[in-house]
């Protein structure tokens, strides 16, 4: 699976500087078990949700490999957007977190945006 997470969705001295990481892991329910990549994609324009979602997609595209396996976020990631919206911009599946393996690759994913993101500023 791969879990997303965007670092930076506030403004900060009047801009914004949004960094989005998917990490693409093998995982069973409650761990990761192995992490077979990573994307990255950085943007400078304001939170939207088509900038969100546009950035994550360029993330994902930015994997070694394209990933035949569910993107996964926490569900505020999309400002709440039912799954079955924020999935139309994403194949071969979208899905909010649903175990605890989905979660962790996430929170990789939240530290790898938020440690990119501190390489830009």
């Amino acid at each position: 699976m791969v879990g997303v997470d965007i670092s930076g969705r506030h403004e900060e001295d009047g801009e914004y500087l949004m960094v989005a990481a998917a990490v693409h892991a093998a995982i069973d329910s409650s761990r990761i078990r192995s992490v077979e990549g990573i994307g990255f994609a950085s943007a400078r324009e304001g939170p939207t949700l088509e900038a969100t979602v546009d950035l994550v997609a360029e993330a994902v595209g930015n994997l070694p490999e394209p990933p035949a396996c569910p993107i996964v976020s926490e569900h505020g990631e999309f400002y709440e957007e039912p799954a079955e919206r924020v999935g139309l911009s994403f194949q071969p599946e979208f899905k909010y977190v649903e175990s605890i393996g989905e979660r962790e690759t996430v929170q990789a994913a939240h530290h790898a945006a938020y440690a990119a993101r501190g390489l830009l500023l």
